[in-house]
């Protein structure tokens, strides 16, 4: 006689599960986790590799991979022999098409959205060099809004399936909320309140989507201190792999260390932050270069440096010699394997990492350091908004049931 499983029962008002269905549950869902991670490790497994793998049966195995297969998050190739005794398997790998990653951008003076692929791949990029500073936040999210449906449209397109967007933020996001946004002139702005289409996204930082890039998509170790900037200047801080947040989450507010403490009053109240000295802000008006209208001004800076424009050397080389004492302090407290510098950055630095360099090895005497650990990312500017399509990537493959 086989046994039904057992429903949930009232004592006295009170609801009783059988653990014993919810652990088989979320054996289950761990056991997919662990396939899903496998096939996602390796190239050209089969169920049998697989098994071999993760010490699952050939049984469990196939089943959990049946069911990979019908949520279209892994696909099966052609026929290959193992060398073992035995047919042949088929091989397996993450599905490119079927679920994907969306991930949207609110920058200063841009919007962007990106949709990437199970295996990290981008295959939609859409940037509009936008003004958004001090403009209405509706206008600003209903613009947003039409390019995440053209990215979305594209990627159906290609057989991909966006999932909800994770939406980067420059500044401190809340609940459907953005508390506070400096440089946009945004403050308690309800974003999902505002949000004009589907799929209202979740809010994160900046800087913290661009840390978690270079994570997931350029290999970082797992312990470093991510610098970038745009308008500001931000950090995070990954320790053991994880996002530092700080007690109440406002780790990271380098832009606003005092790195000349007698120096002019910055916005934010204080004196001689670094922001004063190293934001896109502060480097183009010490250089002499009006803020371009119609040119990038990050291009528009290294155009300069490099025709030796001596306003623009004499700029970048202040914004290194500050960013240098800023991370002096950094590195001496939390000591990271390594410092990646981001976003505008990641293109200025050949001319930032010298005179970054040159102050760790002047201020960073008691222990030993190595300079060649400050690099640029080789994501560039797109760190947020790939750590923003990531982002639900490496929430897929840590748990696969969560697609429902």
């Amino acid at each position: 006689m086989t046994e039904t499983p057992r429903s949930p029962v009232q004592h006295n008002g009170i609801r009783h599960v059988d653990t014993r269905t919810a652990s088989q549950t979320g054996m289950r869902r761990q056991n997919l986790a662990v396939v899903l991670g496998t096939v996602a490790a390796h190239a050209e497994l089969s169920r049998a590799d697989v098994a071999g793998h993760t010490g699952l049966t050939r049984a469990a195995v196939s089943s959990l991979v049946d069911e990979l297969i019908a949520a279209e998050l892994v696909r099966e190739g052609p026929m290959t022999s193992s060398g073992r005794a035995g047919r042949p398997g088929r091989t397996l790998a993450l599905n490119d098409s079927g679920p994907a990653g969306f991930g949207l951008e609110i920058g200063v003076g841009h919007l962007g959205a990106c949709v990437v692929d199970l295996r990290g791949e981008v295959r939609v990029w859409r940037r509009v060099e936008r003004a958004n500073a001090h403009r209405d936040p509706a206008n600003v999210l209903a613009a947003l809004a039409d390019l995440a449906a053209a990215a979305r449209s594209e990627a159906e397109l290609l057989g991909l399936r966006p999932q909800s967007p994770m939406l980067s933020v420059p500044g401190l996001p809340g609940p459907g909320m953005l508390t506070h946004a400096p440089n946009l002139g945004w403050h308690d702005v309800p974003i999902a309140t505002l949000w004009p289409g589907p799929d209202t996204p979740t809010l994160e930082n900046e800087a913290n989507l661009g840390a978690l890039a270079e994570l997931w998509a350029a290999h970082a170790p797992t312990n470093f201190l991510h610098v970038s900037a745009e308008a500001g200047i931000g950090a995070a801080l990954i320790i053991d792999g994880r996002l530092y947040r700080g007690s109440r989450g406002y780790a990271g507010e380098l832009g606003h260390m005092p790195v000349h403490p007698n120096g002019p009053r910055c916005t934010c109240g204080s004196r001689g932050c670094l922001e004063l000295y190293a934001n896109q802000e502060a480097v183009l008006h010490a250089a002499g270069l009006p803020e371009p209208t119609a040119t990038d001004p990050v291009t528009a800076l290294t155009d300069h440096i490099r025709a030796e424009h001596p306003g623009a050397l004499d700029a970048i080389e202040r914004a290194g010699d500050a960013l240098g004492i800023a991370l002096a302090g950094a590195i001496g407290l939390f000591d990271p394997a390594a410092v990646i510098l981001g976003g505008a950055y990641a293109e200025l630095g050949p001319w930032l990492l010298p005179r970054i360099r040159s102050q760790l090895e002047t201020r960073l005497t008691v222990r030993p350091f190595d300079p060649e650990t400050v690099t640029a990312s080789p994501l560039g500017r797109r760190g947020p908004i790939l750590g923003a399509a990531l982002h639900t990537i490496q929430r897929i493959l840590r748990n696969p049931a969560s697609l429902g």
